[in-house]
């Protein structure tokens, strides 16, 4: 990929995180990361929504299968132990129920959010 090509990828996915943070906080959920870094990967979003900590995963693709095939096991596998690292590192969310959700952000469509899209085991 040349450089263009990556900057206009990244800004697509910072515009991607900012559209489905606005989504899930229309939705009720409470924004309380935004690419979190941890030494084991990324989590796009963290989310609060009563008890439940929701570790979610933006896609940016063209169509929703490009999307779906865009979250393998291994970006799943690096997802879960992010998470687990966050929850780690914030002590006062690590008894609440966890989920990962997807949400898949495509041209002139209003974002697709799936909800517990993948558990918190191996592939």
């Amino acid at each position: 990929m040349t450089r263009p090509d990556r900057v206009r990828a990244y800004r697509r996915g910072l515009f991607a995180e900012a559209f489905a943070a606005w989504l899930l906080r229309l939705k009720g959920y409470r924004i309380i990361a935004r690419r979190h870094r941890t030494p084991v990967g990324e989590i796009d979003l963290v989310a609060l929504r009563g008890r439940v900590v929701v570790f979610v995963e933006v896609k940016a693709r063209h169509d929703e299968t490009a999307a779906g095939e865009a979250v393998t096991a291994e970006s799943r596998r690096r997802i879960v132990r992010a998470a687990g690292v966050f929850l780690n590192r914030n002590r006062r969310l690590a008894g609440r129920e966890r989920r990962f959700d997807v949400v898949a952000v495509l041209p002139g469509r209003w974002p697709r959010h799936h909800v517990d899209a993948f558990q918190d085991r191996a592939d």
